[in-house]
C-alpha cells in the first residue's frame, strides 16, 4: 500500500450476524489530514473507527497504516502504541483528582520520570487543566472533563488520532475550545479522524471527510472539492427600488437559476452557477441598468446543506 497514505483499507467489512455494520470501505487518509467522518446514526462510523483503532475485528478486508498492517494480534506492537482512540462513552474515574488520573495512563503507556511529568504538564497546558490538576473529576465541568479524556488519549503522543463525536452535548464555548486544541495537534503533525454530528465544527477542522451511508463510504473527497462540486454558489441581493424590477433583470441572466425573496430585507436569495467573474458581470450589469443595489453578498452553501442533499440523493 502507499505509505504516503496514514490510513489505507481495502474493501474492509464488519458483520454482525446478518447485519452488515461497514460494507466494502475503501479508505484513504493522507498523513497529516483532519479528515471528517459524517452520516446518521447507524451508518456505520463507529464500528469504522473501532476496526481503524484495533478495537474491533473485521469480518474481511485490510487495513494499513503508515504502509503496516493493522492486525488485532501480537504483530506490530509498535504502531498499535502509536494510535489514540477516543471512544463516545469512554468513562473517567471520577473520584480521582486529574494529575493522578493522566498519570494512571502515563504508566500504563510506560513513560517514565522525568519524561512522564514533563508530558502530563505539556497536556494539561494543552487542553487548559493546569489550574485543575488537583482537583476530583466529579468537580470538573462535561467540557473539562472532555479535554481531560482527549488529554489522557494524546498523553503517550500518538500519530493517528481517532475522536468519535468528540464534542456530543458540549455547549458552544467548549466546542471552541475544543475545536482548537485539534488545530493545535495537527499543526504539531498528528493525522485525526474525527467523526461529529456538529458538522459546522468539522467545517472548519477538517481538510477532508468521508460520508457513510448504510455501512458503505459513499464520498471520500477534499472539502475544497466537495464545495466546488456539490455547494452552489448564492448571491444575497438587496435593492433600495422595486423587488419585480430585479427580478425583470435578473431573468436576463444565464447563470441565474432561481430566487427566494426575502420579505423583510427587500432581497432576493439567487442561486448561482457562475463563478466571481460571472457574478462581478452580474452586479454590474444590474448598476448599469441603474437599479438602486444596496447589497450584493456571495455566499455558498454550508456543509450541512451538502450533507442533506447528498442524503436526499442516496434515499431516491
Amino acid at each position: 500500500m502507499e505509505t504516503e497514505l496514514a490510513i489505507a483499507t481495502n474493501r474492509l467489512t464488519k458483520q454482525f450476524d446478518r447485519y452488515v455494520a461497514v460494507n466494502q470501505v475503501e479508505l484513504q487518509v493522507e498523513i497529516g489530514e483532519v479528515y471528517g467522518l459524517i452520516g446518521p446514526n447507524g451508518a456505520g462510523k463507529t464500528t469504522l473507527i473501532r476496526m481503524l483503532s484495533a478495537a474491533e475485528e473485521p469480518t474481511t478486508g485490510e487495513i494499513y497504516l503508515y504502509g503496516d498492517r493493522l492486525l488485532r494480534n501480537n504483530s506490530n506492537p509498535h504502531l498499535k502504541q502509536r494510535l489514540g482512540y477516543l471512544p463516545d462513552d469512554f468513562p473517567l474515574y471520577e473520584d480521582l483528582n486529574v494529575w493522578d488520573y493522566l498519570e494512571y495512563f502515563a504508566r500504563l503507556y510506560y513513560l517514565k520520570s522525568p519524561h512522564r511529568r514533563r508530558r502530563l504538564q505539556e497536556v494539561l497546558e494543552l487542553v487548559q487543566l493546569t489550574s485543575k490538576r488537583d482537583s476530583k473529576i466529579n468537580t470538573l465541568s462535561r467540557g473539562m472533563k472532555q479535554r481531560l479524556s482527549l488529554a489522557r488519549t494524546i498523553i503517550h503522543e500518538p500519530m493517528l488520532l481517532f475522536l468519535d463525536e468528540p464534542v456530543s452535548g458540549l455547549d458552544p464555548i467548549a466546542r471552541m475550545q475544543f475545536r482548537e486544541i485539534i488545530k493545535v495537534l495537527q499543526t504539531a503533525g498528528m493525522t485525526i479522524l474525527i467523526s461529529s454530528h456538529v458538522l459546522s465544527d468539522l467545517a472548519q477542522l477538517c481538510t477532508s471527510v468521508g460520508i457513510m451511508e448504510l455501512g458503505s463510504l459513499v464520498e471520500s473527497t477534499s472539502l475544497t472539492e466537495l464545495y466546488q462540486r456539490l455547494s452552489l454558489q448564492q448571491i444575497i441581493i438587496t435593492t433600495l427600488g422595486n423587488l419585480e424590477d430585479l427580478k425583470r433583470e435578473l431573468k436576463h441572466h444565464p447563470k441565474v437559476e432561481e430566487w427566494e425573496v426575502i420579505p423583510e430585507k427587500n432581497s432576493l436569495r439567487v442561486n448561482f452557477s457562475g463563478g466571481d467573474e460571472e457574478s462581478a458581470d452580474l452586479l454590474r450589469s444590474l448598476i448599469h441598468q441603474g437599479l438602486p443595489i444596496r447589497e450584493f453578498h456571495c455566499t455558498q452553501e454550508d456543509l450541512e446543506t451538502i450533507f442533506l442533499k447528498l442524503g436526499h440523493k442516496q434515499v431516491s
